[in-house]
């Protein structure tokens, strides 16, 4: 155990915290994900809960995990920084909500439901979460949501009018500088308009404004069109001291060494980004 934390430079306390969302290791199980994402320098990860995509975290077997899962932790010198269930299911996120108290994860990330300029489901996701974030009080944890290209909240002004709808203490911003890149917008502009309700990161690049993201190698910090450097710079600039998680999918069949390589090359960049502004 050790050996291990020695090989890869014991991390101490940082201004904010890097990690890698699990799901990109979907393809292989959690303690070898966990050790690839020490390897490639992270202070932490985001253990994927999502449901028929990557379910490292599987909210309703929890209990029956969590030994080994603080164990596997431990032994690779991690923390949990984030749980990304996606779902806005009630009844899965209630577990979710249970399991994050009991490991020790601060945010439960979700995404957003309907159509991109549909008042009738932005009334319903305003209305869902409110309650859902009222639920998450008790359990001492955020429960973020983010933008995403196609859906109800899909931009700046449709964050924004989440923001003003949901007063929860409980609840934050998960800004993806991808999704607002893909929705016409300049990432490092729009962020300061959202945030003083940010509390979570996702990240990764893209080539070109499609609706998907693109393939998982180009979804690696610095090989694409975002002007991350400048959105990191925004970042610092407000003082924002939560986690960054790398999120990259579609590499379910990619190898170990692909997987790999995508996390240790981002992990380069977004070090060396953050060490030029002072945040770490």
């Amino acid at each position: 155990m050790e050996d291990f934390r020695t090989k890869i430079n014991k991390r101490g306390d940082q201004m904010i915290k890097l990690g890698v969302n699990s799901v990109l290791f979907g393809g292989y199980d959690f303690d070898t994900a966990a050790k690839y994402i020490a390897l490639s320098g992270y202070d932490g990860l985001e253990i994927s809960a999502i449901k028929g995509m990557c379910e490292h975290l599987v909210p309703d077997d929890w209990r029956s995990q969590e030994k080994q899962l603080k164990e596997t932790m431990e032994k690779y010198n991690l923390e949990f920084l984030a749980t990304e269930v996606a779902s806005l299911d009630e009844e899965r996120l209630l577990k979710a909500f249970e399991a994050a108290q009991a490991l020790g994860i601060p945010v439960v990330n979700v995404g957003p439901s309907g159509k991109s300029n549909n008042e009738e489901d932005m009334k319903q996701l305003v209305e869902r979460l409110n309650r859902l974030a009222e639920k998450a009080e008790p359990y001492n944890i955020s429960l973020c949501i983010k933008a995403h290209v196609g859906a109800v909240m899909f931009n700046t002004p449709s964050t924004t009018h989440i923001m003003d709808s949901v007063n929860s203490k409980a609840f934050g911003i998960d800004m993806d500088p991808s999704h607002i890149y893909r929705s016409g917008e300049q990432p490092e502009d729009a962020l300061p308009k959202v945030i003083n309700k940010v509390k979570h990161i996702h990240i990764r690049d893209c080539l070109g404004r499609q609706h998907g993201p693109g393939a998982p190698a180009n979804q690696a910090c610095g090989r694409g069109d975002i002007d991350l450097y400048s959105y990191l710079a925004v970042l610092t600039e407000h003082n924002y001291d939560g986690p960054v998680n790398l999120e990259v999918i579609g590499a379910l069949n990619l190898s170990l060494a692909e997987v790999a390589i995508i996390a240790a090359e981002s992990y380069g960049y977004l070090n060396a980004c953050l060490k030029k502004l002072g945040a770490r």
